[in-house]
């Protein structure tokens, strides 16, 4: 009989986890072979999601609750929950219902048959225009610029062997991008395709804002792209160049014709333009000092308030990748 632990970061779920138990527990009942439990981590939420996850607990003995100090982000999240994982197998999934909780039972079969990393790759998605076209553009520019075995349309919704949650908790990077360490890693995932549902109106507004995405989006390359201070570079060379051989035609035409070049506007046009440039360059490498300075603080990815439905020994786990508030 093996374990398999699910991870589901939460935060403004309280609407949707009621459901979302009740499709887990019937995943687990579906798989009789196997025992499972099931990894909740409140990741700061305001509304009544820890209250729900506390009459969940009380329903079933599988739950496992990590409450975080506050709001961490998802990728934190989702890290807290394999370091509080003790399943042969670990899976991760929204707390949203937008991605099928009855899914992991074709990704439990393929790890069965030694896949280590089963990717559910979506296909489509439901979402509005907006969010789908950003983040089309998102995964294109990551499979170009960055990691190539990206799929297509993404994914954020996988199931990893015991070794490859171990790996990943090793890392300790700050700032990362969970799916991209997954992919770094190898061990040839397998992917499975489906196409991702709407987000229904009765499970309350999506928290994903612009600033969240944007956040997300800068993370995810500067872990692990080195595009954009090559852009800079290029971006340096290339006015370099075309400073050096403005310059050598404005003394050409000093010398052979007595040209004067005109003043003030075409000055002011050439310093807006490098000065733009220049800080553009230095935003770009301002972004990836400050990660380097995150990463060098040895701040903890994150707190961990309290922990519910774990053992004595477990609950020594659950902690280990960030910071435990005393009396947890």
């Amino acid at each position: 009989m093996s374990l398999v632990s699910i991870v589901v970061p939460v935060y403004h779920n309280a609407k949707s986890l009621p459901e979302l138990a009740e499709r887990l527990a019937a995943l687990a009942e579906r798989n009789r072979g196997d025992a499972f439990e099931f990894v909740f981590v409140d990741d700061g939420s305001r509304d009544d999601s820890f209250e729900v996850l506390q009459r969940l607990l009380a329903e079933d003995e599988r739950v496992r609750i990590v409450k975080l100090s506050r709001n961490f982000g998802s990728t934190p999240a989702i890290i807290a929950g394999l370091h509080a994982a003790s399943g042969d197998a670990v899976a991760a999934i929204a707390a949203d219902l937008q991605d099928s909780p009855e899914l992991i039972h074709d990704m439990l079969a393929r790890w069965r048959e030694g896949n280590k990393v089963v990717l559910a790759v979506r296909t489509g998605r439901d979402d509005p225009g907006l969010t789908a076209l950003l983040s089309s553009l998102f995964y294109k520019l990551f499979r170009r610029f960055a990691i190539a075995s990206m799929p297509p349309g993404g994914f954020d919704f996988f199931l990893v062997d015991r070794q490859v949650c171990n790996l990943i908790c090793s890392i300790g990077e700050t700032n990362t991008y969970v799916m991209g360490l997954i992919l770094w890693l190898g061990f040839q995932p397998l992917q499975l395709p489906y196409h991702r549902g709407p987000r229904l109106a009765r499970y309350g507004r999506s928290m994903w804002n612009l600033s969240r995405r944007l956040k997300y989006f800068i993370d995810s390359f500067v872990a692990f792209s080195y595009f954009p201070v090559r852009i800079a570079s290029v971006l340096g060379l290339v006015l370099s160049l075309l400073g050096f051989l403005y310059a050598l035609l404005v003394i050409g035409l000093r010398i052979t014709e007595g040209y004067q070049p005109e003043g003030w506007a075409s000055l002011m046009v050439v310093v807006l333009v490098v000065s733009g440039v220049q800080l553009f360059i230095m935003g770009i490498l301002g972004e990836y000092l400050w990660r380097t300075l995150d990463v060098a603080r040895r701040r903890p990815q994150f707190i961990v308030e309290r922990t519910l439905g774990f053992g004595a020994a477990e609950r020594e786990a659950a902690t280990a990748g960030g910071r435990s508030v005393k009396g947890s």
